[in-house]
């Protein structure tokens, strides 16, 4: 069982990587927008400087102490992962990858990052070994509020853009598509990972995610 938890947690970073490349590429093609978070931490960037990944951490950072507060519990550990390592390699591969000029290379390169990015989550979640800060205050505000999963991530999302657009982050047709997209995206991809998963464990695994 030991040995199956440590290629789950390689599996959930590895994930995390992916996911991390994928909102890189949407940076890069950000002509058509980005994803409302991204929005936010785009936004932090072009107002207050430090790096896109940095903003990342800071929110992620800020979510999780109120999260603690609402819940008087600190989460698991893999939230903290999950923060710490999309912040770096956002702003490593955000380094490494080109910049891109005109509407059909910034399409091209946005639409490449959202199938990246919907591989990432359904990757680094197949192993079940915790969501992001974002995600589990979305289950806080469920729980606190009654709200519906759909209203709580819905008003999440919105807050976020909103506060990102003021601050000069980009909201476009590809804001729209994320949101519309990423959850389908991920539902297609989960099955893939999950089968990926088996194959790395050499067994199924009672712990990791269900597909239905």
């Amino acid at each position: 069982m030991k040995k199956n938890l440590a290629k789950r947690w390689l599996f959930y970073v590895v994930g995390l990587v992916i996911l991390a490349l994928g909102i890189a590429l949407t940076i890069k093609g950000r002509l058509l927008g980005l994803a409302s978070w991204d929005v936010l931490h785009y936004g932090l960037w072009q107002t207050f400087g430090l790096t896109i990944g940095s903003w990342a951490i800071i929110t992620g950072a800020v979510i999780v102490f109120l999260t603690a507060l609402g819940t008087k519990r600190w989460p698991r550990i893999g939230v903290y992962i999950n923060m710490v390592a999309i912040g770096v390699f956002i702003d490593i591969f955000n380094w490494l990858l080109p910049e891109v000029s005109g509407w059909v290379a910034h399409s091209l390169i946005f639409a490449l990052g959202l199938f990246v990015m919907a591989f990432g989550v359904a990757f680094y979640i197949t192993p079940n070994l915790g969501a992001g800060p974002r995600d589990t205050l979305m289950l806080v505000l469920v729980e606190k509020f009654n709200m519906k999963l759909s209203m709580a991530r819905n008003v999440m999302e919105l807050g976020a853009a909103v506060l990102g657009f003021i601050l000069g982050g980009p909201v476009f047709v590809g804001t729209v598509i994320i949101i519309i997209a990423l959850g389908r995206l991920i539902e297609v991809f989960l099955p893939v990972t999950r089968s990926l998963l088996v194959k790395f464990l050499g067994e199924d695994d009672p712990d990791i995610i269900k597909v239905i």
